[in-house]
């Protein structure tokens, strides 16, 4: 019932939206989940084995796709763009599951027995997260769901950046500095703690901000990450639940009341889970901004000496 009525709802705003035709890799991206879907049904062993990878790449495709039919433009417009994306993907949900390995919240089950293709199938799916987030977002963003400057502008005061920094700096290391029988009910401050750590340092250093966003009333990045972190959020755990190797959550919160492989409530963890990828990116991409610039100035001295 999740899965339909987001669906649906999202599909109706899609086909009474203005719009052009869905470019070919959306269509192929539609394939590529049928496809996937079909080769499941019929027990084929590796497509069972790396459906989670195959079905994402598809939905990635589909929902570029859609986002070009609605706005004539979309992330793979920029391949190199998309290509980073793809790649820190995988280092920044390595994050988290280290994080795992002390609260020990989910186990990966089984898995290929040959290292290479364990190896593969964890970059390969680790590297879809990031894309599909943001993909889903301009999705979002694309059908008009969030009009920008219908807030009050909040104002953004240096204190108020560094109790926020704070806050966000207990939440991360909490989780590790108890027992860990203690941590293992704590990763919903994860979910959330990098956001009010990082968005700050992204404002001080004039890079993409959602405090900077509130200061010009406008909230829709933060409402189209959240609806973003659901909608993805209910294809994870409705994909993984039919994929041959996947997740399994072991922590003790839920396990009489799951919602395909998820405990309910863990799935109140998505919406801000998308919201911190968003944070945890734009903050990569504010160091680097800040390094090219330091190196330009830095070139610039030398030139004048």
């Amino acid at each position: 019932m999740l899965l339909a009525g987001t669906v649906g709802f999202i599909s109706r705003r899609f086909f009474c939206h203005p719009r052009s035709r869905v470019p070919f890799w959306g269509w192929l991206g539609l394939g590529i989940i049928l496809l996937a879907e079909l080769l499941l049904a019929a027990r084929v062993i590796w497509a069972s084995t790396f459906f989670t990878p195959i079905v994402w790449t598809g939905y990635i495709l589909l929902a570029d796709g859609l986002v070009a039919s609605l706005k004539g433009e979309s992330r793979l417009s920029a391949p190199g763009s998309f290509a980073a994306l793809a790649f820190w993907s995988v280092p920044l949900w390595l994050v988290f599951e280290a994080y795992n390995l002390r609260l020990r919240n989910w186990v990966y089950v089984s898995m290929p027995s040959s290292p290479a293709l364990d190896t593969l199938g964890y970059v390969w799916a680790f590297a879809t997260i990031w894309p599909a987030i943001y993909e889903t977002a301009d999705f979002v963003e694309a059908l008009g769901y969030f009009q920008p400057n219908h807030w009050p502008r909040t104002p953004s005061t240096p204190a108020a950046r560094g109790l926020t920094a704070l806050g966000g700096l207990i939440l991360v290391t909490v989780p590790l500095l108890v027992p860990a029988r203690i941590g293992s009910y704590l990763f919903g401050a994860v979910w959330m703690g990098f956001v009010l750590l990082l968005d700050p340092l992204n404002y001080q250093w004039r890079g993409a901000s959602l405090l900077r966003d509130f200061e010009d009333g406008s909230h829709t990045k933060l409402g189209a990450l959240l609806a973003a972190g659901w909608i993805c959020g209910i294809l994870w755990e409705f994909w993984n639940y039919w994929a041959g190797a996947g997740w399994l959550y072991i922590f003790s919160i839920g396990q009489s009341w799951k919602i395909f492989q998820m405990p309910a409530p863990g799935l109140l963890g998505f919406p801000p889970f998308a919201v911190e990828c968003w944070v945890m990116f734009e903050f990569l991409r504010t160091i680097k901004r800040q390094f090219v610039s330091a190196r330009k100035r830095d070139d610039l001295v030398e030139q004048q000496v």
